[in-house]
């Protein structure tokens, strides 16, 4: 049985395809029509799916979209109608979305894929979230907790998910509360994303990141905004928003009357650390310390949130695993407390929690729940998306006019690691291109963690990004423990998924400083043979040169571009950036 699951036109638009109940394919469109987060319908993602699976579009079972339309229409309506004339521009905007092509899914499924009407369903958008996590995980049984900014009118979803793995009992997921429309956390980080001088669906970690900078002195403002309750559900205060009636401003006059001026998005961030290089005056910098005290507070606020549901689902439930999806799961700031301070004993998060997700959870709950087939998955790597053969790496290699090297194992991994090793940063291509916002050693920029000037050097000359932006470390995951403080019992694989965030050991930091925040974290990533067996040599090489068991790993691409998927990519990256070699499979150029 083949059904395809399909998530687009908000951000993040993808496609995944499952065989029998196993995933076989799953893409963001962003990957191929190279736009980021795109959201339009992800003709490309599908053809891929299908091409995977070596089928064509009547070959398939279902195919279902990640929510459903006419609810998600219905919110829109009734908010703007509640909130006229405010919200005319806004209802113009939305009509105009709406017609174009939105209410028109179906058709557009059946005519691109030539399936019948009958075959095409419908999931709803925090279904999908939950479905993604929970279906995707090893329990059996679970809490699921879901967050984002908003679906059809779910914000927030608490449920629990059942799961038959033997064939003699159902799969199930039991909503027991949700948080609706307008009281929406996702919304509430975006707001300060977009007042911080950010890009809503894109800045949040920029947001995330710029935290650790500040100091959380403006929480009990912050509080102001939101109410929490002891069952884990909260309230906005409305007065201070207008995302609910404006496509174009998220907050109003009196959050700015609390918040002061927003920051200008054109203005530089900098910190105490960054001020020289970036030739930022006192005042200034000044300025820039607000608001990244202002980042701290929203982040503090987001976490505690996101514990109190945690907590309360835990007493409701009485269950020792959780499940986490929806685009606040994204923020493995709050992962990491969770794990550390909530009685869950593991935690699992699937790699492409935001909206992409919803793709591969659609057709996971279809298959599952709506069919009631048994479970015989678990999502325990990332690399679903599109691989190349070396003759297509050698096409590409030869049409930039390059030449490239051939090494065989184990001469690759010790010929990259030894340059790591020496200062070089290395474009690293390999295999199928990874699920979600993470690159996990196969399209990855590699250097060395022991260089402190590394976090500068690919900041500034190689991303072409922001000086206070963090590095992931990408540890063995034998040496994990010996490098990260991770609570004793405790497990999630997350942290092979770079979703956790974690304190890098005291002793540690000194040794892996470009990867340690300056609040002494590190977003980890634990590598494993099992998952990525190339990836976990290389380190391992990396290890035997210089006694450190981990790299510097951050995504393969420039500012304002999606990750790399193609050679093509590959090399065009690597030749607009000072990266100092790119190795394509088995193939390495040099640069000097």
């Amino acid at each position: 049985m083949h059904i395809l699951g399909i998530s687009c036109f908000y951000h993040d638009a993808a496609a995944a395809l499952l065989r029998d109940g196993q995933l076989v394919a799953a893409s963001d469109e962003e990957r191929f029509s190279r736009k980021k987060h795109d959201e339009r319908f992800p003709v490309n993602a599908i053809r891929f799916c299908l091409e995977q699976g070596g089928i064509q579009g009547r070959d398939l079972d279902y195919v279902v979209f990640y929510e459903k339309p006419f609810l998600k229409l219905e919110r829109i309506l009734l908010t703007d109608l509640q909130t006229v004339p405010r919200s005319v521009r806004a209802f113009r905007r939305a009509m105009n979305n709406w017609l174009l092509d939105r209410l028109w899914v179906k058709s557009t499924i059946q005519e691109l894929l030539e399936v019948n009407p009958e075959q095409i369903l419908f999931s709803e958008h925090h279904l999908s979230h939950a479905a993604s996590t929970f279906f995707c995980s090893p329990f059996t049984d679970a809490a699921i907790l879901t967050a984002d900014g908003v679906g059809e009118w779910t914000t927030t979803l608490l449920a629990v998910g059942r799961a038959n793995w033997s064939g003699t009992g159902r799969n199930e997921i039991r909503q027991l509360r949700e948080v609706r429309f307008p009281h929406s956390l996702g919304m509430l980080y975006s707001v300060f994303t977009a007042f911080l001088g950010f890009e809503v669906n894109e800045g949040e970690y920029k947001v995330m990141g710029m935290a650790p900078y500040g100091t959380p002195r403006y929480v009990d403002k912050v509080w102001r905004l939101i109410r929490q309750f002891d069952d884990g559900s909260f309230q906005l205060d409305m007065d201070y928003f207008s995302y609910h009636h404006s496509a174009h401003q998220a907050y109003g006059r009196r959050f700015e009357r609390l918040f002061g001026e927003p920051r200008d998005p054109d203005a530089p961030f900098s910190t105490p650390q960054h001020a020289e290089e970036q030739g930022v005056g006192s005042a200034a910098l000044e300025r820039c310390q607000y608001y990244a005290d202002v980042a701290a507070s929203i982040q503090r606020v987001c976490e505690e949130v996101m514990l109190n549901l945690a907590r309360a689902l835990h007493r409701e439930t009485g269950l020792s695993r959780l499940c986490l999806a929806g685009g606040v799961a994204l923020n493995s700031v709050a992962n990491g407390r969770i794990l550390r301070e909530t009685p869950f004993q593991e935690v699992y998060i699937q790699p492409a929690a935001g909206d992409a997700g919803g793709a591969v959870g659609a057709a996971l709950y279809t298959y599952h729940v709506l069919l009631q087939r048994p479970r015989a998955f678990v999502m325990d790597h990332a690399y679903w998306g599109q691989a190349f053969h070396d003759d297509a790496v050698q096409e590409a290699i030869a049409q930039a006019g390059l030449t490239a090297e051939r090494l065989e194992l184990p001469a690759l991994v010790t010929t990259v690691a030894r340059s790591l090793a020496q200062g070089r940063v290395v474009g690293w291509f390999q295999g199928s291109c990874e699920w979600g916002p993470r690159a996990l050693g196969n399209r990855s920029i590699l250097a060395d963690p022991r260089r402190a000037e590394m976090k500068a050097i690919v900041n500034r000359k190689i991303k072409f990004r922001e000086p206070f932006r963090p590095f992931a470390p990408s540890i063995l995951d034998r040496s994990v423990a010996d490098f990260v403080e991770l609570p004793d019992g405790k497990q999630s694989l997350a942290t092979q998924f770079m979703l956790m965030v974690a304190p890098v050991r005291a002793a540690k930091q000194s040794v892996i400083p470009a990867v340690t925040h300056v609040d002494g974290t590190g977003r980890l990533q634990s590598v494993t043979r099992a998952t990525n067996p190339r990836y976990f040599e290389l380190i391992g090489a990396f290890e035997q040169e210089t006694g450190v068991p981990a790299v510097l790993n951050t995504s393969f691409n420039l500012r304002g571009e999606p990750m790399v998927n193609r050679p093509a990519e590959a090399i065009g990256t690597f030749l607009r950036s000072d990266i100092d070699a790119l190795v394509l499979g088995d193939r390495i150029i040099q640069k000097r």
